[in-house]
């Protein structure tokens, strides 16, 4: 029986909505707060998968500017064509993330890669805010190191060397992931010329 004393909406209680990225990465504490932690950010973005150019010292300047992001499993981090609206690096430091692309005419996403500690997305946030060029999802309960644009401003202004050489860095993934993407691009040309030619022989035999 209702209690008399709560007035009756006539609606019925609904499940409450899973946070959504921006919602999680606005909820975080200083990675310094979690020394373990902290220090273990200071190695894994030095690794070849992450920014090696920087020094030990150097990373740690940068770590100091990054908070804890905490991740639950399944859920979407960026989405494939959405504009910006987690303006954040985050360093894997635990747990697993699957990175997915669409395929044409609405089809399921394929599976790119799925990576972990050691590795560095959202990048492209701290540049611009251009729509998403793959989906990221957690795979498993996710802890990161992350850096907001936020943090990257108050960073150039106390260590602008240190910034300079983290977004060089940055660059320099970028630059690597395009180089990637141009070469996968050739092999699918060189495949689709090579079908092309066989099916046009199969032409002129019959």
């Amino acid at each position: 029986m209702p209690d008399p004393k709560t007035p009756s909406t006539g609606a019925e209680p609904t499940s409450p909505a899973a946070p959504d990225a921006s919602a999680i990465t606005s909820r975080t504490r200083p990675l310094d707060e979690t020394p373990t932690l902290a220090a273990m950010a200071v190695e894994l973005i030095r690794t070849p998968t992450a920014l090696v150019q920087l020094s030990a010292d150097e990373a740690r300047q940068v770590v100091a500017f990054m908070r804890m992001v905490v991740v639950p499993k399944d859920t979407v981090l960026l989405r494939e064509g959405d504009a910006g609206s987690v303006n954040t690096m985050l360093l894997l430091l635990e747990g697993q993330v699957a990175v997915d692309t669409g395929l044409a005419g609405g089809a399921p996403g394929l599976e790119i890669a799925v990576i972990g500690p050691g590795s560095i997305i959202g990048e492209m946030s701290l540049l611009d805010g251009a729509p998403r060029s793959a989906s990221c999802t957690t795979v498993s309960i996710v802890k990161a190191a992350g850096l907001s644009r936020g943090g990257l401003e108050r960073l150039i202004e106390e260590h602008p060397r240190v910034a300079a050489k983290l977004m060089v860095g940055v660059a320099q993934r970028i630059a690597e992931r395009l180089r990637s993407l141009g070469q996968q691009l050739l092999v699918y040309s060189q495949i689709a010329a090579s079908l092309q030619a066989r099916l046009d022989q199969q032409r002129h035999e019959t």
